[in-house]
């Protein structure tokens, strides 16, 4: 798996660029990436906070597999676990929740088979279109930061009812 991170201001203005060798003259990876599980950590907010750096109705995921070569399988994952939160691993004896979205089930199943292997817990959301859903995720999330809970110590979950 490969495992591909996205920041605004860090030499990177597009989640596309994500996937593109540094200094490479615009040369993508190609070979590096052909027939890997590609892992989009990312949420493309904008330095607003308010708003994303794809077009409407994409998502970073979407735009990081244009640019993968045809026969990577990019699954989103773990943009809406904040680092130090999955660092910290699960509270009061419940995993953290990890949600995935991707259109190859074998890619899915590797991801999730990984996310298990940390003793976190996988959700898969569906498709990679799905992939805007989860970033709404992580926008909300710093919404919460910003105007409520006023911290990152926290994350969302799915709670089951019996």
């Amino acid at each position: 798996m490969t495992i591909v991170g996205w920041r605004p201001g860090r030499g990177h203005s597009h989640p596309r660029r994500a996937v593109r060798r540094r200094g490479g003259g615009g040369r993508e990876y190609g070979d590096a990436l052909r027939g890997k599980v590609v892992v989009d950590i990312t949420n493309p907010v904008a330095p607003d906070l308010q708003s994303f750096v794809v077009p409407d109705g994409g998502s970073g995921a979407q735009e990081i597999a244009k640019a993968a070569p045809d026969d990577a399988h990019v699954v989103k994952a773990f943009n809406t676990v904040f680092s130090h939160v999955l660092a910290a691993g699960p509270t009061e004896g419940r995993p953290l929740d990890v949600f995935i979205a991707g259109d190859d089930a074998h890619a899915k199943a590797r991801v999730s088979a990984f996310v298990e292997s940390l003793g976190l817990r996988p959700w898969d959301t569906w498709q990679l279109s799905m992939a805007r859903a989860l970033e709404n995720v992580g926008l909300r999330e710093l919404g919460l930061m910003k105007h409520s809970v006023k911290h990152t110590d926290f994350s969302l979950d799915v709670t089951l009812l019996d």
